[in-house]
């Protein structure tokens, strides 16, 4: 009786110890698993990172040529409007001389003055 008493209790034992070293070997394999999954969410959230500042920059890039093209835009309605201006004045300018030459003609020229005008030029043909 006290040897089956020993037998039965070194079979527990052995299944004790079998017992533990498959928990040991559990226990291995689910702090391997454990740190693949925190490297694996390191590496995660390093790529999200970069992303993120890929994301950003191209923002920038984006915004700043933004900021350029409406800039040019401003700058060219400004030269047109300006151009155009300048185009009013000088036809302004134009016919104000125009106005002005008629009337100082029609005030310094007459019938007498186009007489001889015309007497000169006939006089520099004939001579010609």
């Amino acid at each position: 009786m006290l040897d089956n008493k020993i037998a039965e209790i070194s079979k527990q034992l052995n299944e004790a110890e079998a017992l533990r070293l498959d928990a040991e070997s559990l226990k291995a394999e689910y702090e391997a698993k454990l740190a693949d999954a925190a490297k694996e969410a390191d590496e995660m959230r390093a790529r999200a990172e970069a992303e993120a500042e890929t994301l950003v920059a191209k923002a920038k890039a984006d915004a700043t040529a933004l900021i350029a093209r409406r800039k040019q835009m401003a700058e060219d309605r400004i030269a047109a409007a300006e151009a155009g201006a300048l185009a009013e004045v000088r036809t302004a300018a134009a016919k104000a001389a125009t106005e002005a030459a008629a009337r100082l003609i029609a005030d310094k020229h007459d019938a007498s003055a186009d007489k001889a005008i015309v007497d000169k030029a006939i006089a520099a043909v004939a001579k010609g």
